[in-house]
């Protein structure tokens, strides 16, 4: 089977699922579960991956909304995982676009499925959860989930179309500090005022920005800032993030913005301390034989690529992934430019015609860059001389 056979079977695939896949998209927007909480909605794609065919473990790598859907006999030559992202945010629901990336990640699987044996490549359709907080694909990173994979992707939603975004390596702490309370009026003199030491480590760290590269995005709040007015605050906590282009530079911006809340504590006669308050996110290592079929499809889909490659994307846990094997991120759009990700605007956009289209284009782009890769072996050992080239 040629690559145009073979894309006339997975097109002919998508056009006879997508109705199912709309609605697996609505109803996990109608009924969004922040992350770690996605029971429900991991229940409803393990159930639909069942009715298809797959075998699934569920829970999977310990994680209780996580899952691993295997369709045939698991006995090809290579391995891609299709990852697949379903959390959505507080408050706002699915404006990460996430219903509609599980969507896609499930309907690239189904439509590639019955190609197993001619690529000689099992293709797996991985559920990782918890992407917005704690990250599920880099605990699974860990547990050496993704050794044994030749290839991962998924598609992300955006106000443009991207074949690779600007990943930021992220590490997220809580600062604490630690004082002495007393009465703010009748005797001061007798406190140490753990709010002034975090106080003077945000103001350190916006000192800091002007002398870090323009890659570094320093940001927190305030999680506990004192009990009243009229008592020394003797305990307060700061959650941060710390966010850069490189994982090696980034080690050493948060050993900076420790010395910032050194410095508080130092000036406040207070002292410090911090914890993770999630996984460390890496950058998404870049892969110019992958992202060149990328760049094919996207042309040969009418999709433009207009996106600024320079403007930071954000962080995401695919990210730590791409350091295991060969990672694919792509974006596509489905709103106009000016809306956002992470806005209301944007969740507004996961039930529409226009988004619906995206499934639809995201699913090829998946299912394409499989076949396209595993079809052709010079392909393949340039992909991965490009992937050990960048280690």
């Amino acid at each position: 089977m040629n690559i145009a056979e073979m894309k006339e079977r997975i097109f002919s695939e998508i056009e006879k699922n997508k109705a199912e896949m709309v609605k697996l998209n609505d109803d996990l927007f109608d009924n969004p579960e922040i992350s770690g909480e996605e029971y429900e909605s991991s229940k409803k794609i393990v159930t639909l991956l069942n009715s298809k065919g797959y075998a699934t473990e569920y829970p999977f790598a310990g994680i209780d909304t996580a899952f691993k859907a295997v369709y045939g006999e698991n006995n090809h030559k290579y391995k891609v995982a299709i990852l697949t992202e379903y959390d959505a945010l507080p408050e706002i629901g699915h404006a990460c676009g996430h219903c509609l990336s599980a969507a896609i990640s499930v309907l690239a699987g189904i439509s590639t499925r019955e190609l197993q044996n001619e690529l000689d490549t099992d293709i797996h359709i991985i559920g990782t959860p918890i992407e917005e907080t704690d990250g599920a694909k880099c605990e699974m990173v860990k547990k050496g989930v993704f050794d044994g994979y030749d290839m991962a992707i998924m598609v992300h939603l955006y106000n443009y179309n991207l074949v690779r975004p600007k990943l930021q390596a992220l590490d997220s702490y809580m600062y604490n500090f630690h004082g002495k309370s007393s009465h703010a009026s009748s005797a001061p003199w007798d406190g140490d005022n753990a709010f002034n030491a975090c106080q003077l480590m945000f103001h350190a760290t916006d000192m800091l920005r002007q002398h870090v590269t323009p890659d570094v995005r320093i940001h927190g709040i305030i999680r506990n800032g004192g009990e009243a007015p009229n008592i020394v605050p003797e305990f307060v906590s700061a959650e941060v993030y710390v966010r850069a282009l490189d994982r090696a530079y980034l080690n050493d911006v948060v050993r900076k913005v420790d010395d910032c809340a050194r410095g508080g504590a130092i000036a406040t006669q207070t002292t410090w301390d911090k914890f993770a308050t999630a996984a460390p996110y890496d950058d998404m290592k870049a892969n110019a034989t992958g992202e060149a079929v990328l760049t094919e499809t996207f042309a040969e889909l009418g999709l433009p690529l207009n996106g600024d490659t320079e403007k930071i994307f954000g962080s995401s846990d695919a990210g730590n992934v791409s350091y295991v094997c060969p990672t694919f991120h792509p974006c596509v759009q489905v709103v106009n430019e000016d809306v956002a990700i992470h806005t209301r605007g944007f969740a507004d956009g996961m039930k529409t015609e226009r988004a619906y289209t995206g499934l639809e284009n995201g699913a090829k782009i998946i299912a394409l860059q499989i076949a396209k890769i595993f079809s052709d072996e010079e392909k393949i050992a340039a992909m991965k001389a490009d992937f050990e080239a960048k280690k």
